[in-house]
């Protein structure tokens, strides 16, 4: 059975974070809130964790993972940004969007695209998802929370719990925080393709 938290969604709860960073460190699968909607998350460096994520969701690993990020040099960390790209990545950041990128060396191959070598990146603009990364002290490798035959992601504690309790170490329930994911944009051409259109504004990047 998961560990059931409800989670302040403004002011989170310093213990609850401290407990769900434990969690994810020790390769625990978590469900949390965003800014979007709700998220799993794992430990970047966790195989076991990363399968159970894709088993969950029902994707492939040419299905794009999602790293998400406390601010700009973590990206630049894992992904390869130019500076057209970074000034996009500024002018975007913190907000619901997922932005695809070539990873760098740091990241386990595993992670990206098989093919493409790429990854997505993001930076929530949500303070329970935010005070988690820094608690984590690194980036959380994130996927939706959607599974497979739904029509929309997983928005109610509660319904996580009821769906997923076996599946998952740790629910972190901030309240509804919506269904619509985030936008998707590939940076890794150069200029920017849209992917998917969600709760992120277009207006940044001319789309």
């Amino acid at each position: 059975m998961a560990q059931y938290f409800s989670l302040h969604p403004d002011n989170p709860q310093p213990r609850m974070l401290a407990k769900a960073a434990e969690v994810v460190r020790e390769g625990g699968l978590i469900a949390f809130p965003t800014d979007s909607c709700y998220s799993l998350g794992c430990h970047l460096g966790d195989k076991e964790a990363l399968d159970r994520l894709r088993a969950i969701r029902g994707v492939d690993d040419r299905h794009h993972m999602t790293l998400m990020c406390r601010d700009l040099s973590d990206i630049a960390h894992f992904a390869r940004v130019d500076n057209a790209q970074y000034r996009l990545l500024k002018a975007a950041t913190p907000g619901s969007y997922v932005f695809i990128l070539e990873g760098t060396k740091e990241l386990p191959r595993r992670v990206m695209h098989p093919k493409r070598k790429t990854i997505g990146l993001r930076i929530p603009d949500h303070a329970g998802a935010l005070a988690l990364l820094e608690e984590l002290g690194e980036p959380m490798l994130t996927a939706t929370l959607q599974l497979p035959g739904d029509e929309a992601p997983l928005t109610e504690g509660w319904e996580i719990q009821e769906r997923l309790d076996d599946h998952l170490a740790l629910i972190l329930d901030g309240g509804h925080c919506g269904t619509e994911p985030t936008t998707v944009i590939d940076l890794s051409g150069g200029q920017p393709e849209l992917v998917r259109a969600g709760r992120g504004s277009l207006a940044p990047f001319g789309l």
